[in-house]
């Protein structure tokens, strides 16, 4: 994992080298730069496989002619290594990086159908000779780690982070307003607007070509259903037997490091299933991470039932402890790895804090609940828009969040907008016509009013498909891509900590969207209140069954997805008061520009007398701070 960096169209070492100053944390261990007429290369490194000078960035061709800069990891390297040698490749390194380069000097641009990992990367090729160059960036399927770039002045700037392109100098550091809107109205920014104007995001499973001035957007992977044949007739028994072994194979494939490999272990299904996976195929104990707190969140307090699953699975478990005195600190070190503003983060920051003392990598459970149909929520989408009747109360909460916008103009009509619609009631933040009226009235103006419709639209991927499946990638594209995957890399580079996400896996994707969704979510006699265990929702229904064969019976009878719960209301009442007042103070939001003064005092005490959940204030601060911390230098 690294942070990599670049500027085709210029020789600029200089802005090359403060960017990749910015991104240090990213890569502690190495610092390599490369540049000619053209082309201007930068990667800050954090070896993990081949940790030896031989897999050092930038990396060439022999020749000299193929140039890469990579962040990620290649799980298949092994396999393509091999068949590459077989037909006479050479390898002078032990890196997957190595093999990147082979792979592209055989196969051209189709390369990236080959590959099975976590990666952004940039290929600089000259072989066609001067005036002919190309530039190649590329991300991995599911946007799990970021590519960001920016067009200006006939030179294209990229980088790992937000904060690395703006240390370039060349990248105006106005926002874009939009994004504003969009943080209010869901909690998150949907790619590929960054917050940032000027700068957007390579969209997951896309790659981009600069080529003779031409600039050139390809898409080289998207989701599908049924991409496993007749998967969706085989007896269900079969099924968990067939999900077992892909699951044990990409497990085993993610854990391939020169380094320590932990996991971290939250106590639900997820990370319980991948660490008792992870203990099949090591000789030793898995490292297990946690994280627990003093007050607050001890009701639901995960990291008990974590320190009850890795007796279970007898892991090498860490529990950290963050004090209240301690929180105002580590809120410092937040803002400064979050990239760019977002409801979420503060768990990942947490929990890979705990990891990083003692591992490089972890892996995680996150895409668990969105490919398996884990959250209860699912349910409702079933009822509404599927084959089962909903009751007239479900029916009349449907219809209340149908009013949020007006009819579709986007191109599946009406039904369309009631889907997104629809979904968008579920996740969001303010909401829309809420944060219309948050915004600053000059913002306010330049962006005009937009619905859930039209800012999910482009994140409704696979609309012929049956309504879980397409919820489940509609989930994918927009919450998990926009928000948890951004906030995790962001949050784990801060501890230059790498971590990867098994049931983020092509195969794994492809697996679950060949499913019926009864295999995923046990509909009929279920019950849907909170705390309700996975016997009792019938959440994850195939994953649950794959896990009982690792762990006890009870284990399913009495946990619940739940999620990871921090005490941060009482935070914000506490030891982070005085933060909260100074960065929603009147003054400090009319500074900045972006909301309205009047409506965020509103929120300030509505939040103050308990008429407003923690996450309305929280957003605003930590847009406030993070504006201090990146903008206002």
């Amino acid at each position: 994992m690294c942070g990599i960096a670049g500027i085709f169209g210029a020789n600029d070492t200089e802005a090359v080298s403060s960017m990749l100053r910015a991104m240090a944390h990213r890569g502690p261990d190495d610092e390599g730069l490369y540049a000619d007429p053209a082309v201007t290369l930068g990667h800050r490194r954090l070896a993990i496989i081949d940790v030896s000078p031989a897999g050092h960035q930038p990396m060439s061709t022999a020749d000299g002619a193929i140039q890469i800069v990579f962040n990620g990891e290649i799980y298949n390297y092994r396999e393509k290594r091999a068949a590459l040698e077989a037909r006479g490749h050479r390898f002078h390194s032990q890196s997957d990086t190595e093999v990147l380069l082979a792979l592209y000097e055989r196969y051209g641009e189709d390369f990236l159908s080959h590959l099975r990992g976590i990666f952004a990367l940039a290929l600089y090729d000259r072989r066609a000779g001067a005036g002919r160059e190309k530039l190649l960036l590329a991300r991995d399927n599911f946007g799990i780690k970021p590519l960001l770039y920016a067009e200006r002045n006939g030179r294209l700037v990229f980088a790992s982070e937000l904060k690395g392109l703006l240390a370039s100098g060349l990248v105006s550091r106005e926002p874009d307003p939009e994004a504003v809107r969009m943080l209010l109205s869901l909690g998150s920014i949907q790619q590929p607007r960054t917050f940032i104007r000027e700068a957007k995001a390579l969209p997951s499973g896309h790659y981009l070509t600069v080529e003779r001035g031409r600039t050139r957007l390809q898409r080289y992977w998207g989701y599908a259903t049924d991409r496993i044949a007749g998967l969706r007739k085989r007896r269900y028994e079969e099924q968990v037997d067939a999900l077992r072994e892909v699951l044990v194979d990409t497990v085993r494939l993610q854990m391939v490091a020169d380094v320590p490999v932990g996991a971290f272990l939250s106590g639900g299904v997820d990370s319980s299933l991948i660490a008792a996976l992870m203990a099949r195929e090591t000789n030793g104990r898995v490292l297990t991470f946690s994280v627990g707190f003093d007050y607050g969140a001890n009701t639901q307090d995960e990291s008990r039932d974590a320190a009850e699953t890795a007796v279970l699975l007898d892991t090498d478990h860490t529990r950290v402890h963050v004090g209240n005195s301690e929180v105002a600190e580590h809120l410092k070190g937040f803002i400064r790895g979050l990239d760019q503003p977002s409801v979420d983060g503060l768990n990942s920051y947490f929990v890979s804090y705990a990891a990083a003392q003692r591992a490089t990598v972890a892996l995680s459970g996150t895409g668990g609940d969105e490919l398996f149909l884990g959250y209860p929520w699912f349910a409702h989408i079933e009822h509404q828009f599927g084959s089962d009747p909903l009751d007239d109360a479900g029916r009349r909460g449907w219809r209340q969040l149908w009013r949020l916008t007006p009819p579709s103009t986007t191109a599946d009509g009406d039904a369309g907008a009631k889907f997104r619609n629809g979904y968008g009631g579920l996740y969001h933040c303010f909401g829309p016509d809420f944060a219309d009226r948050l915004l600053n009235p000059a913002l306010r103006a330049e962006t005009g009013w937009c619905g859930f419709d039209q800012d999910l639209d482009p994140a409704d991927e696979i609309r012929q498909a049956g309504a879980l499946d397409r919820a489940s990638v509609l989930c994918l594209n927009s919450y998990t891509r926009n928000q948890l995957l951004r906030d995790i890399d962001a949050c784990s580079m801060a501890h230059s900590l790498e971590v990867r996400v098994p049931f983020l896996d092509r195969e794994v994707a492809d697996f679950a969207l060949s499913l019926p969704h009864e295999a995923k979510l046990r509909v009929g006699e279920q019950t849907l209140a909170p705390g309700a265990s996975y016997d009792e929702s019938g959440v994850k229904r195939i994953v649950c069954d794959v896990a009982r064969s690792y762990l006890p019976a009870e284990f399913f009878a009495k946990r619940s997805k739940t999620g990871f719960i921090l005490p941060v209301d009482d935070w914000l009442r506490g030891p982070l008061a005085d933060i909260l007042a100074d960065a929603l103070s009147p003054a400090s939001v009319a500074a900045a520009g972006w909301f309205d003064p009047v409506t965020v005092s509103e929120i300030s005490a509505g939040f103050l007398r308990r008429e407003r959940h923690w996450s309305h204030p929280w957003v605003l601060m930590i847009a406030e701070l993070w504006r201090r911390d990146v903008l206002a230098r």
